[in-house]
């Protein structure tokens, strides 16, 4: 038996390989009379080398291929758009099984190339300062979809980096995200170290909990505001999880290993950068082994609440905290040009038009 998450192609009506684990893969060997050995040659060929048919795997028979190909497919989509920044930075359009279209982006950075990926089509937690939460939920994505976004990448080759940090909160999809990082951190897998991959949450409590007993990579934390209050303004999601329980449950692990800690924090003017929320910052992360980034504020469309933060004054914050113990950095900002920055990402109006066009 397949697991519940496996893709199914609407199309072709033919099921996914792209997302199964190496015993799922032994099953579906035997589903086509091939010996067990065969789910390790067919995970390398998806994992290790990135093919896009069955076609390719071409140390199976010819006949076995062929009864594959009867049942299953691949499962790579490749990008429906791509948009190009001055800076570099590349947004891409990838579809989904369901129909749908998710944002992804790639970012690089001299030797470095991180990629955002999405984990939903919009988003429940309705943060009122980014535009995925203004778009809504509109479904979960499939291990196969998440995949896809790096798997149909043109720069993959290039990535050094992963980063839950798209469209969706990760703990709201947790199977999907577990299973997608165990694959590419597996043996069998893409093989690639956790320490490559962040995830990041506004905080879920019971998939905080749940990811960080199960889960060996790099966690980042949307905190955006040390106060509760003024945070659930911002924030609905502080309203169920408080930061304090949140703090306090980081505080029953280690962060001094290779899995390491961030607080993401948009910095808006005149609303959460005074020193009061700089002193608050130091009480609460002292006795934390973390870092916090600072990431400039990008206005969105119609936007009146929040402004733009002085860059005089992101400094000041950074170094406040940083001479109070807390390390701190201040993020560059990157694809603002093409709607690719941090907060900015949103396919409302693409789903629409797919929708329709159905």
């Amino acid at each position: 038996m397949m697991t519940s998450d496996q893709s199914l192609d609407n199309v072709s009506g033919k099921r996914i390989l792209l997302g199964l684990t190496q015993e799922e893969l032994r099953t579906v060997a035997a589903e086509v009379g091939l010996p067990a050995f065969a789910a390790k040659q067919m995970s390398s060929w998806l994992y290790q080398k990135g093919v896009a048919s069955i076609d390719e795997m071409t140390n199976i028979s010819l006949a076995a291929r062929q009864r594959l190909t009867e049942r299953y497919e691949v499962g790579l989509m490749p990008p429906l758009a791509e948009q190009h920044s001055s800076d570099g930075t590349v947004k891409y359009l990838f579809p989904t099984r369901k129909g749908q279209r998710v944002e992804a982006v790639f970012i690089p950075d001299d030797e470095r190339g991180t990629l955002c990926v999405s984990c939903q089509v919009g988003c429940k937690m309705a943060c009122s300062f980014c535009m995925t939460g203004r778009q809504g939920f509109q479904g979960q994505l499939a291990v196969a979809d998440i995949l896809n976004q790096i798997y149909s990448l043109p720069e993959r080759e290039r990535l050094t980096n992963i980063v839950f940090m798209g469209q969706g909160e990760p703990m709201d999809n947790l199977d999907s995200v577990l299973r997608t990082t165990e694959l590419l951190t597996a043996d069998y897998g893409w093989a690639w170290s956790p320490k490559r991959i962040t995830v990041s949450t506004v905080g879920l409590k019971k998939g905080l909990k749940r990811f960080l007993d199960e889960s060996p990579c790099h966690l980042a934390i949307s905190l955006h505001n040390p106060f509760s209050e003024e945070r659930a303004t911002m924030m609905p999601a502080e309203r169920s999880y408080p930061l304090a329980e949140m703090l306090e449950l980081l505080q029953e692990y280690d962060w001094t290993g290779q899995r390491r800690l961030s607080f993401e924090y948009i910095v808006f003017g005149g609303t959460n950068d005074s020193e009061r929320h700089a002193r608050e910052l130091v009480r609460l992360l002292s006795d934390l082994e973390c870092r916090v980034n600072l990431i400039r504020w990008h206005v969105l469309p119609g936007e009146t609440k929040f402004h733009e933060a002085d860059p005089q004054r992101m400094i000041e914050f950074r170094d406040y905290l940083t001479n109070h113990g807390v390390r701190c950095t201040i993020r560059a900002s990157r694809g603002q040009d093409i709607d690719a920055a941090c907060g900015l990402l949103n396919t409302k109006t693409q789903n629409k038009i797919q929708v329709n066009d159905e």
